[in-house]
């Protein structure tokens, strides 16, 4: 068997058609966009925002955002053509197996898998963090030994030992999603609404409250910054800077990615994945920079770099302190109740990411799967849910293992650069896919191509290099 063998266009749509034995397809537009949106709007927002403005571009991180945001769009047509004309679960995998031969469609499927398994666990653990969070609103709490990994230890003393809500959350979605993907939609729709208008309204409410100061300079000198809690050195202000910002900050923009691992599951692919994609997209690009631009507002770069002040629950810390004052040496804060309410949404958000991403990781397994190079219990499907079950067990005891026993630290920063090569081999993929394949009908096509399938690539690039 070559290594450079290529899986026929033919063969992939085929394997698309609806039949007894495959997934079945019920997602639409709007439900593909609201996934989308779903895995967008969570930690990125909520988490590595404050993080990249600490370690690397200050109040420069909106302008992060837009080139992450800018990577994404050229990367996102390319997934939309992709998407429309081979409508067939798998992402950058399939597509890469159809150009570039089995050995890159192996690795990147490893990778996507490697990507989606860290990102949930990572999630889980923020989530983990809010929760407790959360409980502390009622006076309650997890005992610190029952909440975190056995490689951490408290100020106190106290040895962690098992993280039990991160692997509580990621056991009850994995039932959600061995029930269907119609449900999962259905609740994720929801929880979309809930997160946007939580964004909405910090941004409206917050925007009054933004300190001048705190966004001077708006770019800060290059310089180095060496993170006393982690004793990692990073380039902090400048062009250096603001990239590395935009690569942290892309953890957030790979919802759109996992749209695509949906494909044969929506009703008319070839409509609805370039909606779902590029409309999820925008939608969360604009409220990305808005909110961005209101954090560094509300808070110092200073704050976010102190643990006991923003440097976790970051949101949730500007919101507390947007509009309060000094009386007697302590701070009174007005917005205490839109403090608590956003650890509700952020708790409902995070869900909802780490669902996209364990769908997304079963239907990359289910591809390989079916192409042979995995064991075929990865693509055996519910007879009753046509769902793969089997692969969603086999991912919770993966990703459950990470969650409950392994830190979250800075895996975020893994999962992006796996999600940027992913992202340079589907642009690399149209150019290569309209020189043999030029036949094929397309019902979206990317513009301008070979110029925006190039750019995608070189910015994507410029942002792992930013990384280091």
């Amino acid at each position: 068997m070559s290594i450079f063998k290529k899986k026929p266009i033919e063969l992939l749509i085929a394997d698309a058609g609806e039949t007894g034995k495959g997934l079945k397809r019920t997602l639409t537009a709007t439900n593909l966009m609201a996934l989308g949106i779903g895995a967008i709007i969570g930690a990125g927002l909520f988490v590595r925002t404050a993080a990249a403005a600490a370690q690397h571009a200050g109040p420069s991180v909106t302008l992060g955002f837009i080139i992450a945001a800018v990577g994404c769009a050229f990367a996102g047509l390319c997934y939309a053509e992709f998407a429309s004309m081979i409508p067939v679960a798998g992402s950058a995998y399939t597509y890469s197996y159809a150009t570039m031969g089995e050995l890159v469609a192996w690795i990147i499927g490893w990778d996507l898998v490697l990507e989606y398994g860290v990102g949930a666990a990572t999630v889980g653990i923020a989530w983990s963090e809010y929760f407790n969070k959360f409980l502390g609103i009622f006076g309650l709490g997890i005992p610190y030994e029952w909440c975190h990994s056995p490689f951490e230890t408290s100020v106190s003393g106290v040895e962690g030992i098992i993280n039990l809500p991160a692997l509580f959350i990621v056991l009850i979605l994995t039932l959600v999603l061995i029930r269907g993907t119609k449900g999962s939609a259905m609740i994720n729709s929801l929880i979309v609404v809930l997160k946007v208008a939580i964004v909405i309204l910090v941004i409206a409410l917050g925007w009054q409250y933004i300190r001048p100061e705190n966004h001077t300079p708006f770019i800060p000198e290059p310089t180095k910054y060496a993170d006393p809690h982690t004793g990692l050195t990073y380039n902090y202000g400048g062009i250096m800077g603001i990239l590395g910002a935009a690569g942290v900050v892309f953890f957030a923009f790979i919802g759109f990615d996992a749209v695509s691992t949906a494909t044969q599951e929506a009703k008319n692919p070839k409509r609805d994945m370039p909606i779902g994609i590029l409309g999820s997209l925008v939608v969360c690009t604009i409220l990305y920079i808005l909110f961005s631009y209101v954090l560094t507002g509300l808070a110092s770069v200073e704050d976010f770099r102190n643990p006991a002040l923003g440097g976790e629950a970051s949101v949730a810390y500007a919101i507390e302190h947007m509009s309060g004052q000094t009386i007697n040496s302590v701070w009174v804060a007005d917005y205490q109740w839109l403090s608590n309410l956003l650890t509700v949404a952020i708790l409902a958000g995070f869900s909802s990411v780490i669902l996209v991403m364990l769908m997304g990781q079963s239907r990359v397994f289910y591809s390989i799967s079916r192409d042979g190079l995995l064991p075929k219990i990865f693509s055996d499907i519910h007879p009753n849910h046509h769902t793969p079950y089997k692969a969603n067990w086999i991912i919770f005891i993966l990703v459950g293992i990470f969650a409950a026993f392994v830190p979250g630290n800075i895996v975020g920063e893994m999962t992006s650069i796996g999600t940027l090569f992913a992202f340079m081999l589907v642009c690399a993929g149209i150019i290569i896919l309209r020189k043999t394949n030029p036949e094929i009908k397309r019902t979206f096509k990317t513009p301008w191509v070979p110029l925006v399938p190039i750019l995608g690539i070189v910015v994507c690039g410029a942002m792992i290099f930013g990384l280091g």
